[in-house]
């Protein structure tokens, strides 16, 4: 009986030990995500001015946990460039004349061999005028078919695209959408001073990411609604499938106008906020400033703005949606 209860006390100590050691353990869980939940900056260390920037100072060691990295901005020259709307082309009626355009040559080809080799065999006796009349009417009423399929690509889709060597291959491209046509129409007014080279083309749902395209021909018609100036382009490699009917943001370097001076900001650098557009400036060795800015032209690396930043003002292109977090986290928590 002694020895049962030795034991049931062992036991019961072991569990109270237990229960101790969870607790503590609890609490220890607690007190961290207490302290992860806390934001890094103090009241000393955000404030606002009278023009409504905010500041945060930020030791370096707060700097290195956010992973914060910032670079000087360098002088940018952007080329004019002037803004169209686009859209994507439907390459199946391009497809349908091109196939019948082939179909008639072949017929056209065909019968015109037929009237050469009757004409031979008249010339020699062997075969009948009303043969050779026949076989001649049926190669001119094929060549007139060819003409006419020809006369309707020109009308709908110009003589560059018309005269193409590699027309077969670009509409097998074009429907199966490894590459696209784009038609842009510029705004009623604007007309570009010399043949543009390329464009750059965006897509309304991810205005992020520029595609390029080769400058084909002037559209060969007027659009009823915008009554701009258009013009045709390629997009060799559709690797962002780009479908027909896709509404696009077209932008057009025009080698004629001079060219604009400014700054480059980087993509990255760029955050969004309560509808605008932010980039944090680092001003000083611990202090970053929250200031709006205006994006004027995407480029291929960000965005181009040419008034109200100057070269070597040094913005954070690391971690910036991390300054917008804590600063959020420190108004929540102060009550703003």
């Amino acid at each position: 009986m002694k020895r049962a209860w030795i034991l049931f006390g062992f036991v019961a100590l072991v569990a109270i030990g237990g229960l101790v050691f969870a607790y503590l353990t609890a609490s220890k869980e607690r007190v961290a995500e207490g302290e992860r939940d806390k934001p890094m900056a103090s009241e000393s260390q955000v404030s606002r001015d009278t023009n409504g920037e905010t500041t945060i100072r930020l030791e370096p060691e707060n700097q290195k946990r956010l992973a914060l990295e910032s670079t000087a901005l360098l002088p940018f020259e952007y080329r004019s460039e002037m803004m169209g709307y686009g859209r994507v082309l439907d390459s199946s009626p391009l497809a349908a004349l091109v196939a019948e355009l082939t179909s008639d040559r072949a017929a056209a080809q065909a019968s015109r061999q037929e009237f050469e080799r009757l004409k031979t065999l008249s010339a020699q006796s062997n075969a009948s005028a009303r043969a050779l009349q026949a076989a001649q009417s049926t190669a001119l009423r094929d060549q007139v078919q060819v003409d006419s399929v020809y006369q309707r690509l020109l009308a709908t889709w110009g003589k560059t695209v018309a005269e193409r060597k590699d027309l077969t291959d670009l509409v097998q491209s074009l429907v199966v959408q490894q590459s696209a046509l784009v038609r842009v129409d510029l705004l009623t007014g604007d007309v570009l001073m010399t043949r543009p080279e390329a464009a750059r083309l965006l897509a309304l749902a991810d205005e992020s990411n520029p595609v390029a395209a080769q400058f084909v021909s002037q559209a060969p018609t007027v659009d009823p609604q915008s009554q701009g100036q258009g013009l045709l382009f390629l997009v060799m490699t559709n690797e962002s499938r780009f479908a027909p009917g896709a509404a696009l943001t077209a932008y057009l370097a025009d080698s004629g106008r001079p060219p604009m001076t400014g700054v480059e900001i980087p993509r990255q650098a760029v955050v969004r906020f309560n509808g605008r557009t932010w980039i944090y400036f680092q001003t000083g060795e611990e202090e970053f400033i929250r200031r709006e800015v205006g994006l004027e032209q995407p480029t291929t690396n960000g965005w181009f703005v040419s008034g109200g930043i100057k070269p070597g003002a040094r913005v954070v292109v690391r971690g910036a949606q991390m300054l917008l977090s804590e600063e959020q986290k420190f108004r929540i928590q102060a009550g703003d």
